[in-house]
């Protein structure tokens, strides 16, 4: 299950997460389960809720107990009964399915439209009946006064087929080239069908006459339509007795009322997608509309968004399961959505546990969509060497950062530190040695960290004519108070007072503080160090020292400004001295040469490391061998560079040890040879 919240209203998917096939073990199920979150936090709600390939169209039957369901491949339609919560029957059909609709109450009487001109009547036990229309078929609608179905299509006829007779009757003949979509209100029996230029055509089916035409595609034409030509209507619901919704190619939907040729509102997508299915919410006046792209919910009066829900896959159907705040959908994927919205109307009965099982989630706010990712900024992205990462599908963006995962994000953490570990288990343990420490007998002293902060609540709670002993008694200090006592023992908290804002804010604690650092300095002096008995800080501050903090106080926006005068210098400073640093830095052309240095003994390691590569590893062994170390580089650790002594064995050092005194004794017995000098030859040649 995944839960997102859009416009403050929550939004339940309950057909997120992975399916199990039907063939696994129990224990294997539960091994999954503890293996894999997605498997783990899944609901599944209808069993085999799916289709093999792709869903086109779903709908629920009249007494709310089946939801019925077409898809491909192969062409089937699926029929689940949610009292069982399963599947109830399936059978494959010859050709794709169009559109289809339920006549009775249950699921006794479907009717398909295909895709080849064929309509297929199916009863309880399978197929009853099946005839074929003149054209290709788009829409149909059932009017059941009458019993005729009526059917649109690539034609400017309506054809009409009467089911108690068991024939066609005479078609009515419209304006349009095509018509698209069709529709009959329950309330009045008035029959609109939606053509292909724009326009909505309304027929009486007792008299079998045009009632009038409204042109809708004047009030939906956009910068688009020059290009593509006038919005074709592809959706039409009827709400009560006067209102009507039509939805164009160009993505509007406009909402009319049948006494006037003018839409009361019309609300656009934004997308330019054409409007697949249009419902309607009476409980809450709400409008449900629907491209391929997104589902909105908006009020049919204002037109304000309610919520929205974007899918993943596209979307081919909707249907709003009566009386309560659940919706079906067939998508461009196997799995069909089953959505939950709460602030629409509570569960159906067959589910109802889903209200509980909400009110839990709400009660303990947990973030169920974005446990496995850590969310992180661009600096810190930069800081762990991963900036080359964004734009990739490992960084997903959201607001001033992006979401990696976790797992990803400690792995990188380990690398860039890998002592970081060791540091906070150092911090920890240190952690666990204070408190073990206050628990013994305590002397009253000042803290490592704050000081002056400190004792100046020392001398606050000692002073009996604060105002805060005059408004309340019974006031505890910050140092007794256990939410506070992180500030005088972690170093983060520690007050800077060379700060700029500091400074500006407290102009007169300069010379208070003075004061406070010789008690300091009197204190450390007077405090003995046996940790046995307690020590009080000094007492009341002496009538001249208030007297001398009261005149400070008097005199405040003179300090202020002091403090501002002195900052302004500090700054000026500072500019003059990068700008004589600058002005050191001469900007004339140089020629670079190649020193003998620091600098420059890499150039010629890497002539020898490259001459060392061409021979083979036992020369280079040999040869690191002679000169006592074994070095090894690792770049991918962050440029680190082990150092490794070789041990000698005793053969080797007693084999060293035998050619050094070898070559001492050729030294020895060595005669010079330079007094000897070559004399050349007279004309005579040297046999």
């Amino acid at each position: 299950m995944q839960v997102s919240n859009v416009n403050d209203v929550k939004i339940y998917n309950l057909s997120c997460g992975k399916s199990l096939p039907e063939w696994l073990s129990d224990r294997k199920k539960r091994a999954l389960q503890k293996k894999d979150v997605d498997v783990r936090r899944r609901i599944e709600l209808i069993q085999d809720f799916e289709m093999p390939t792709v869903s086109t169209n779903i709908k629920v039957s009249r007494d709310g107990q089946y939801v019925i369901a077409t898809g491909t491949y192969k062409p089937r339609v699926r029929c689940y009964d949610t009292y069982q919560l399963s599947l109830k029957f399936e059978r494959c059909l010859d050709s794709d399915v169009v559109k289809f609709d339920v006549l009775s109450d249950d699921y006794s009487k479907i009717v398909f439209l295909q895709c080849d001109r064929y309509v297929e009547l199916h009863s309880q036990h399978g197929r009853y009946f099946r005839l074929r229309i003149p054209k290709f078929g788009r829409d149909f609608s059932y009017h059941y006064p009458s019993c005729d179905l009526y059917f649109v299509g690539a034609s400017s006829e309506i054809y009409r087929l009467n089911l108690e007779q068991g024939r066609y009757l005479n078609s009515l003949q419209t304006q349009a080239s095509q018509l698209n979509v069709c529709d009959i209100n329950p309330a009045h029996q008035l029959f609109a069908a939606g053509t292909a230029e724009g326009k909505v055509e309304c027929w009486d089916p007792r008299t079998r006459s045009s009632v009038g035409i409204l042109d809708c595609a004047l009030s939906s034409v956009t910068e688009d339509t020059e290009i593509d030509g006038l919005p074709a209507v592809t959706a039409l619901k009827f709400s009560g007795p006067l209102h009507m919704a039509v939805g164009t190619s160009t993505g509007q939907v406009l909402i009319y009322d049948l006494r006037s040729s003018r839409p009361l509102i019309v609300k656009d997508h934004q997308y330019g997608l054409p409007i697949k299915s249009i419902q309607f919410h009476d409980p809450l006046e709400l409008v449900i509309s629907a491209d391929s792209r997104i589902i909105k919910m908006w009020n049919k009066d204002t037109g304000k968004i309610f919520t929205s829900i974007e899918p993943e896959t596209d979307v081919n159907d909707v249907c709003v399961y009566p009386d309560s705040g659940m919706l079906f959908t067939a998508n461009e994927a196997p799995k069909m959505n089953v959505y939950y919205i709460p602030a629409l109307g509570p569960a159906p009965k067959w589910c109802s546990f889903l209200d509980n099982l909400t009110e839990e989630l709400e009660e303990n706010p947990e973030s169920t969509v974005y446990d496995d990712y850590k969310f992180v900024t661009k600096k810190e992205l930069e800081d762990l060497g991963l900036a080359h990462l964004i734009g990739s599908s490992l960084l997903r963006a959201y607001m001033h950062g992006f979401f990696i995962d976790i797992r990803l994000y400690h792995k990188v953490k380990a690398m860039v530190n890998p002592f970081a570990y060791e540091e906070y288990k150092r911090e920890k343990i240190r952690q666990k040695i204070e408190e073990t420490r206050a628990q013994r007998v305590q002397i009253k002293k000042l803290p490592k960290v704050n000081k002056e902060l400190a004792l100046k609540l020392y001398e606050e709670e000692e002073d009996g004519h604060t105002l805060q002993k005059k408004k309340d008694k019974k006031m505890t200090n910050i140092l007794g108070d256990d939410r506070f006592k992180v500030m005088f023992e972690n170093p983060d908290y520690q007050v800077d007072e060379k700060s700029e804002e500091y400074r500006l804010l407290h102009p007169l604690v300069s010379k208070i503080s003075e004061k406070r650092k010789k008690k300091l300095k009197a204190m450390e002096k007077l405090q003995p160090q046996e940790q046995e008995e307690e020590e009080e800080p000094e007492g009341k501050p002496s009538d001249a020292e208030s007297s001398e903090t009261s005149d400070d106080e008097k005199g405040w926006v003179e300090e202020v400004r002091k403090q501002r005068k002195l900052i302004r210098q500090e700054e000026k400073d500072k500019r003059q001295e990068r700008v004589k640093e600058d002005r050191r830095t001469t900007l004339k052309p140089q020629f670079y040469e190649i020193k003998a240095g620091e600098e420059f003994r890499s150039f010629q390691d890497t002539a020898k490391k490259q001459k060392l590569m061409r021979r083979t590893l036992e020369d280079r062994l040999k040869v690191e061998e002679k000169l006592g170390t074994l070095t090894v580089t690792d770049t991918a650790v962050g440029s680190k560079q082990l150092t490794f002594t070789l041990k000698k064995s005793e053969q080797q050092k007693k084999r060293q040890e035998a050619e050094k005194q070898h070559k001492e004794e050729r030294k020895k017995l060595r005669r010079s040879a330079g007094h000897l000098k070559s004399k050349p030859n007279k004309g005579r040649p040297f046999y």
